[in-house]
């Protein structure tokens, strides 16, 4: 099984259609997803602020910044 973890935060939109994406990996592949709203670390909005929706694969580190498509994000696992 894969692990990704998804950087996001609230009010964001493009977090949003990264959201319905990684549902709709999470359907067609063995992955788990572990959310994590940037806003509850101040390191973490200076990493991501400009950047989210961010995806990253555990352990490798390999990330993938917005704009992506499903088959960029499909091919992370």
């Amino acid at each position: 099984m894969h692990t990704l973890t998804f950087y996001t935060t609230a009010g964001c939109h493009l977090c949003e259609y990264a959201e319905e994406m990684l549902a709709h990996l999470k359907q067609q592949a063995e992955v788990t997803v572990e959310e994590i709203d940037i806003a509850s670390d101040e390191m973490l909005v200076e990493r991501y602020g400009i950047r989210i929706p961010v995806v990253r694969r555990e352990p490798d580190g390999e990330e993938l910044g917005w704009p992506f498509s499903y088959e960029q994000l499909a091919s992370l696992v």
